[in-house]
């Protein structure tokens, strides 16, 4: 076991050595010595790396320390490179957000607010919600390039106890968009998890090309299903659209979980910020990933709902088992074939990105103690988080076994805008107690305020208006998490045995942790 162990430290160590050469991913750049004996570029700390202590601008002259938490950083021997730029960030945030959903099941506005126009009204107050919640991340993401999102800004603004429970919550939060049924499809959507983790940890160049690919490939399905609802418009098909507003007004509680129904559609719009160690200049290129995607997504949502009323009536859409295949027989014909086809790329590519996020938050959360040790470990060739991914992958394979995740949306929702609204909360706290520190992106306090409102009222209107005891549940599951916070976080407590498991599983993935540049000075 000792000649494996040192087998594989040689391998990282000779990864230095490239790295401080001709670093083979390209970046050919000088380093020296710091004054804290860290190495950076051109011997001078950049965007890419954590922020340097600086004075505190305060004027009292007293150091203040960088928002990133200790991880990786391109002064590891081994770390998570920047290879996300624009492009990929928008796809990721765009292929992430349209899921199946859209091509299946977008009638669930229309049964809970009983009015079309109500329910495209909700849609456009979804996108334009998650914009305004995206953009206070934006700052968030910019102001500390960790990765981890709402964890890691939880540990800036409350400490670590909060941001326990959300890595305790988001673990199991992490669900592939899928909803099958018994047998050969489960098997089916197995596989699937099975590829997109073969993808995700043999380069993050190849999951990030997935990415791409299928995000242009639903966009295609999109414009294909919009082309055909404005030829129906141009027939005068607009009965289902000019009567609108008939129907009977939702009740407050019943806008608060239609809200659920289609913010669960736009679930997706924070991904980008669990993955911003990775971004290429993540102080213009995550905001601009958001600016551009999700107003996108909040278009093509608007217009697939108007294509699909100009081909059916509201009724034939809550009947529908898949809105898309039924729309695709009556306007395309021979093509038909293409609506099956694009749900399948969508829901695959949806999943893709999930799950190349969701390795990241256990990544992040692991390297400060919150989860096992081996889940902040990376690939020592590939540079992948793949004890992080593979554990994703194991609770996404037993969410599939289990059954649907249909019972999963109110309670994801009501427990995701919790932390969502916490992070609104950490932003506007850390106004007040971090004023100094540099945000290369600022959103106006409004937007976090605003975002905040919504939140309490989308938490607290269900539990008022319609009681459930699942809403009980989940906060009690939550707050579960903090039976295993004190003894194995806050006081330390190991068993003896867990540091054989790491062992173990460190040799069997042929993975390092990222700030193991000690092991060899």
């Amino acid at each position: 076991m000792r000649d494996k162990i040192s087998q594989l430290f040689c391998l990282q160590k000779n990864a230095c050595k490239n790295n401080s050469t001709d670093n083979n991913r390209g970046h050919n750049v000088s380093t020296k010595a710091t004054t804290n004996g860290t190495m950076c570029a051109n011997g001078a700390p950049g965007t890419e790396g954590p922020e340097a202590p600086e004075t505190d601008a305060s004027g009292t002259g007293r150091m203040r320390k960088p928002l990133e938490r200790n991880g990786s950083t391109q002064n590891h021997v081994v770390h998570l490179e920047r290879r996300l730029g624009l492009f990929s960030g928008v796809a990721l945030i765009v292929g992430t957000m349209i899921g199946s959903g859209i091509f299946v099941s977008p009638s669930g506005l229309l049964v809970r607010t009983g009015s079309v126009g109500v329910s495209f009204i909700i849609w456009l107050a979804c996108g334009v919600l998650s914009l305004l919640g995206a953009l206070a991340y934006a700052e968030l993401g910019t102001m500390n390039t960790s990765s981890g999102a709402e964890w890691a800004y939880f540990m800036d603004a409350y400490g670590p106890a909060p941001a326990f429970l959300f890595s305790w919550y988001a673990v199991e939060a992490f669900v592939t968009e899928c909803d099958p049924p018994r047998g050969v499809v489960k098997m089916v959507a197995l596989v699937a998890i099975v590829m997109i983790l073969f993808v995700n940890c043999y380069s993050v160049n190849l999951g990030m090309a997935v990415q791409n690919v299928f995000t242009a490939a639903k966009l295609v399905a999109v414009v294909v299903v919009i082309c055909g609802g404005a030829y129906k418009l141009m027939q005068g098909n607009t009965q289902h659209l000019s009567n609108a507003f008939n129907g009977p007004m939702p009740n407050v509680g019943s806008i608060a979980t239609a809200f659920y129904t289609g913010l669960w559609a736009y679930d997706g719009w924070n991904n980008l910020n669990y993955v911003t160690e990775e971004i290429k200049n993540p102080s213009k290129n995550l905001p601009r990933s958001i600016i551009i995607g999700i107003p996108l997504v909040t278009l093509c949502y608007a217009l697939i709902n108007i294509s699909y009323l100009a081909a059916m009536s509201p009724q034939e859409m809550i009947e529908s088992e898949a809105v898309a295949v039924t729309f695709g027989n009556r306007i395309l014909g021979v093509l038909a074939w293409l609506m099956p086809l694009s749900v399948t790329i969508s829901t695959f590519g949806s999943a893709n990105g999930t799950l190349f996020a969701a390795g990241r938050l256990c990544f992040a959360a692991s390297r400060e103690g919150h989860l096992l040790d081996i889940l902040s470990y990376v690939h020592v060739r590939r540079l992948t988080p793949a004890p992080g991914l593979i554990f994703h992958s194991l609770i996404a394979s037993a969410m599939v076994l289990h059954g649907t995740i249909d019972s999963l949306i109110d309670f994801f929702s009501f427990t995701a805008w919790i932390f969502y609204g916490g992070a609104m909360l950490a932003l506007i706290v850390m106004r007040y107690t971090k004023p100094n520190y540099p945000r290369p992106y600022k959103v106006p306090i409004i937007i976090p305020v605003v975002v905040l409102v919504i939140s309490v009222y989308l938490v607290a209107a269900p539990i008022f208006e319609t009681p459930r005891i699942e809403y009980l549940y989940a906060m009690i599951f939550i707050f579960a998490g903090l039976i295993f916070y004190v003894p194995f976080v806050k006081l330390g407590m190991t068993p003896r045995f867990m540091n054989k498991v790491t062992l173990f599983f460190q040799l069997l993935l042929e993975v390092v942790p990222t700030s193991s540049m000690a092991m060899f000075e």
